[in-house]
């Protein structure tokens, strides 16, 4: 049987390892025959590479990144986890960008009260890795096709512009309320700065919510088949 391994950045702040944990555990309920593990690349345990070496020899896995863009922890350090397995490990995509998130950061607009007259600056983690910054486009094209008002980008670390940058870009061009919607599956660090960044509301994370896990098995999917020497060596699947 394939291995499905959860894989996690991983973080101190308890609601948003509750969040994760959310994820995880809808995977486990979806698909209750799948071995799933859960693994992370930083902060918290298990290790990832741990996770990895525990794999039987003759057995399979597939990574699945819990992340929204594919960034360093991706092409970096989760492909090198695959690629110093004993066993054969694929690497899926990661969960963004896809519609569904979009679907779901529209959900959260309207949960923070936002409307089409608002706004709204798309706030990404944001990463050094240009093709991170790639998906956070795309997923700004597929936000603004489901929402009608305007949708700008911030960053809340490592490119530019930084989201209270583009909140002040925001507000000077618009004179109305700027709405931060949170590109972030759970609330921790990053979301903390989105609330000091001059927004007047900022929408909550993107988990919990069902359709992650759903995304999550989407992912595992296409990555699965075929698992090929060229796949592990890519570390990447299907998008």
């Amino acid at each position: 049987m394939t291995t499905l391994i959860a894989c996690s950045h991983g973080t101190n702040d308890a609601a948003g390892r509750m969040a994760i944990r959310s994820i995880v555990d809808g995977i486990r309920r979806s698909r209750p025959a799948l071995s799933v593990h859960e693994a992370f690349v930083d902060v918290q345990g298990p290790d990832l590479g741990e996770v990895v070496s525990l794999l039987d020899p003759d057995g399979d896995a597939i990574i699945v990144p819990l992340l929204l863009s594919t960034g360093y922890h991706v092409r970096v350090d989760i492909a090198r986890a695959a690629g110093g397995a004993a066993s054969q490990v694929g690497v899926a995509a990661s969960l963004g960008p896809h519609p569904v998130l979009a679907e779901i950061l529209v959900e959260r607009l309207v949960q923070a009260g936002a409307t089409p007259a608002d706004h709204v600056v798309l706030a990404a983690a944001g990463s050094s890795d240009p093709r991170a910054a790639d998906d956070v486009e795309r997923l700004a094209t597929l936000l603004r096709a489901s929402w009608p008002g305007t949708v700008t980008i911030g960053y809340g670390a490592s490119a530019t512009p930084s989201v209270p940058a583009a909140v002040a870009a925001a507000r000077a061009t618009s004179g109305g309320r700027v709405v931060i919607a949170s590109y972030l599956l759970a609330p921790g660090y990053f979301h903390d700065r989105l609330l000091e960044a001059g927004a007047d509301f900022v929408s909550a994370p993107l988990a919990p919510d069902p359709r992650l896990a759903e995304l999550a098995i989407d992912r595992y999917r296409s990555a699965r088949l075929p698992l090929t020497g060229t796949s592990r060596a890519a570390g990447i699947g299907a998008r």
